[in-house]
């Protein structure tokens, strides 16, 4: 409203980042299936494969990969079973030494206070979990019985340190500390150097670092060969730069990635008119590094379409100096703003420089020309007439 009536100048308007005004919110946009989504998950479904048994050879990282109600249920059936099994076990060694019949069996049972199968069970869980109530115990009796006491210890420390091992891995999984690492939602291209730039921001919510972090970028597109092969998911490898150089980051503030966009770039031909849903372009960004308080790799992702780039735009400053240490504020983070930005591809200005003179020589004349209008219009507070002088 006050960018309307002309209060506030339009280049110094943030642009809204969860929706666009004028678009209508009761029709949904129809847009291009994306390689990865927002949040860094790979938007891929798997059909057909045959050869399912190559998940059991590995099936510890298959309990990993499971969710957590289907590994809750694989954890308590896992020792139901293993109970349950063994007390059929101890049951029948009863049985057949004639414990449940004290009248008919010998004097010593194979094991104490077995009358039943519940006794059997109860006795089952005090050997695997190590509980030991006191009042049922393998005697002398039966060989067989302290056979099967010592296969079912084993069998319950295998147990314990899957499943346990399975469930810390879960909760320590690289990609649960990805959850605050965050990208901006839009990125920008605006000039930087003199050169058109595709700009992105990344930060770190956490005060543990990552260590060793690095960014990287591709460009995911459909092509086709010179022979006719279509490629439905090419990836072109870009480099990002940064204050240092280089592909490594040091994440202890948000930085603004950025790619310069040159003869070498999949973007060299990209214009402003190409920035609309039904463009096939999709940018992947990846960013990997080690984390400080585990030392456990970690990598999170996030991809922007076409229309997610906007173009003649620039993040605004969140970083700021308060009392001696340096304040970052988050609520800015993705925030942007307008600035002077030709209307075309890298390849046309590296062709005619003149179109950035002109851009810049523009954007020169425009405060200098508000300055002398706004002095022109503003009247003196006091005048000296010629009688005083007089």
């Amino acid at each position: 409203m006050l960018s309307r009536k002309g209060i506030i100048p339009e280049e110094y308007v943030l642009t809204r980042l969860a929706e666009d005004p004028a678009e209508p919110r009761y029709r949904a946009r129809e847009r291009r299936a994306r390689f990865v989504s927002k949040n860094g998950n790979c938007n891929v479904a798997h059909k057909n494969i045959r050869e399912q048994g190559r998940f059991l050879q590995d099936v510890f990282t298959t309990l990993v990969d499971l969710k957590w109600p289907h590994t809750l249920l694989i954890f308590t059936m896992s020792f139901l079973c293993s109970w349950l099994l063994f007390a059929m076990a101890w049951w029948l060694i009863a049985f057949a030494h004639g414990d449940l019949a004290p009248d008919e069996g010998s004097a010593v049972p194979c094991v104490t206070s077995i009358h039943s199968f519940s006794s059997a069970f109860l006795f089952s869980i005090e050997v695997q979990v190590t509980i030991g109530f006191g009042g049922r115990m393998v005697t002398e009796e039966c060989p067989l019985a302290i056979l099967i006491l010592i296969v079912q210890n084993i069998v319950g420390l295998m147990i314990n340190a899957i499943m346990l091992g399975c469930i810390f891995m879960k909760t320590a999984q690289a990609h649960r500390r990805a959850e605050t690492l965050i990208f901006s939602k839009h990125a920008v291209i605006a000039l930087r150097h003199s050169r058109l730039c595709f700009m992105l921001r990344v930060g770190d919510l956490r005060k543990s670092m990552i260590i060793s972090a690095t960014i990287r970028m591709q460009v995911v597109r459909k092509t086709t060969s010179p022979e006719g092969e279509v490629v439905p998911l090419h990836q072109v490898e870009i480099p990002m730069e940064n204050g240092v150089g280089g592909n490594s980051i040091f994440l202890v503030a948000p930085l603004i990635i950025y790619h310069a966009i040159d003869a070498n770039s999949p973007l060299y031909d990209l214009a402003p008119s190409d920035l609309h849903h039904h463009q096939d372009l999709e940018i992947i960004v990846i960013l990997e590094g080690v984390v400080e308080t585990t030392g456990i790799t970690t990598q999170a992702r996030t991809s922007y379409l076409a229309d997610e780039i906007l173009w003649g735009q620039r993040f605004v400053p969140i970083v700021a100096e308060e009392d001696g240490r340096y304040s970052v504020d988050y609520s800015k983070f993705g925030n942007t703003i307008k600035v002077p930005t030709p209307l075309c591809t890298a390849r046309q200005l590296d062709e005619d420089h003149s179109l950035l003179d002109a851009l810049t020589l523009a954007s020169a004349r425009g405060p200098l020309r508000k300055r002398s209008m706004a002095v022109a219009k503003a009247k003196p507070k006091f005048s000296i007439s010629p009688d005083s002088l007089s």
